[in-house]
């Protein structure tokens, strides 16, 4: 796709959208994950086959990257004194804080929630009980789109992570118009998650079984690993008219320098991103590195990628070797054997993807920043490779079916 000179600042998110009938969201996991249908997209032309024949489609050789975040038991379920179910959604801890750090932290913290039903909140404190573990929750603030809660609890030994395994659910998509259920806990969640901090699964991720990973390590394709810990900003959909009036959310990042290398020294190889998370990092990794060729001082701090920084920064565009060469040496000088910071990237139509040659995707929602993501990898063409989903019975969203874009020949 050709780049152009407008910005997607004043891209209508009326261009974006489709007609997605209920019945095409997948409300539940097929049976076996690599039995779902996958759509092939490679220059112009489509093909569908099964996700267990993936390997196919991916050249000897290549390289993947994948998000291996886990998912945390975010939902928590309160009852008040007047028998009303409050529900909290804890979305990230309170500060500048990563999320995998503060799950290890114990009592108290205070996290940014969503709360359901806030108004029968009347009392200060709500508490959980269960195994001999009590958990308090009382508001310390409210603020638009979100409460700030405080969490306590006792024994004080447990960590926030093991008081969210008792008491907490898996926080399934709200597009599911569903409860979560005990199979949620294993099937929400791909098999090599490592690192908690998501409250929602990289989805694409949720296909790949070890048969698959198998016949790929077979074709000497490389799989390496990396974490966004993906926000329920993911769910938003823009409601203002253009995408500059829509707030794009901030997740945390975590890549360490044997991925860096590797990606640097990859001239020869195809690069895969297995899911719209793995390559909104692999993509703020690249920025960063331009950044830190403009500015050698820059702190830590200063890398976060804020939402349209990447689009005042094309004029300084650079090969993917030169910026993570960069990035590299700049976190040798400083003693770092990984990269932890925030990234806001908004990718959408015109931005050209730097990192990878193709992306393993799910089918998303429409007026979503993922299928603007999704555009900016196929230009017009999402359009055709939607309707084709749409007309052959492709199951949609979260638990649904995959498409592989093949960005080249």
């Amino acid at each position: 796709m050709n780049q152009t000179s407008s910005h997607p600042a004043h891209l209508r998110i009326a261009d974006f959208t489709y007609e997605l009938p209920e019945e095409k969201i997948a409300k539940y996991p097929l049976p076996e994950r690599d039995s779902s249908k996958l759509l092939v997209y490679q220059k112009g032309t489509l093909q569908e086959d099964q996700f267990k024949n993936i390997v196919k489609y991916i050249p000897e050789g290549s390289l993947l990257v994948f998000n291996s975040s886990k998912v945390i038991k975010a939902r928590l379920h309160f009852v008040s004194s007047g028998k009303k179910t409050i529900e909290v959604f804890c979305l990230e801890p309170w500060g500048d804080l990563d999320p995998a750090e503060a799950l290890k932290g114990q009592t108290p913290q205070q996290w940014k929630c969503l709360v359901g039903n806030l108004k029968a909140w009347k009392e200060g404190e709500l508490s959980l009980s269960k195994n001999g573990l009590e958990l308090k929750a009382r508001i310390i603030e409210k603020y638009p789109g979100h409460v700030l809660i405080e969490f306590t609890w006792s024994p004080a030994d447990k960590t926030f992570s093991e008081v969210l395994n008792v008491f907490g659910e898996v926080p399934i998509p709200p597009y599911l118009d569903r409860n979560s259920e005990a199979g949620d806990d294993a099937t929400y969640q791909t098999l090599y998650a490592n690192r908690e901090g998501s409250v929602a699964a990289p989805t694409a991720g949720l296909h790949f079984t070890e048969e698959v990973t198998k016949a790929l390590k077979q074709k000497k394709v490389a799989m390496h690993y990396l974490h966004l810990h993906v926000g329920a900003g993911t769910f938003k959909p823009v409601k203002s008219e253009t995408l500059q009036g829509h707030d794009m959310h901030s997740e945390w990042l975590e890549a360490d320098k044997t991925l860096l290398e590797t990606l640097a020294n990859s001239e020869e190889k195809n690069r895969f991103a297995v899911g719209t998370t793995s390559l909104r990092t692999l993509e703020s990794l690249y920025w960063m590195g331009v950044k830190v060729r403009v500015n050698p001082l820059i702190e830590l701090e200063e890398l976060e990628m804020k939402q349209w920084e990447v689009y005042a920064l094309t004029d300084k565009a650079c090969s993917l070797k030169e910026s993570l060469s960069a990035l590299m040496d700049w976190m040798e000088k400083r003693n770092m054997d990984r990269i932890l910071c925030k990234t806001g990237i908004l990718i959408a139509p015109p931005y050209q993807i730097k990192v990878v040659q193709g992306l393993i995707t799910n089918f998303h929602q429409p007026q979503s920043t993922l299928l603007l993501l999704v555009a900016a990898a196929m230009g017009e063409d999402w359009k055709k490779a939607y309707t084709y989903a749409l007309s052959n019975n492709f199951r949609f969203l979260s638990y649904g079916d995959a498409m592989l874009i093949r960005m080249t020949s």
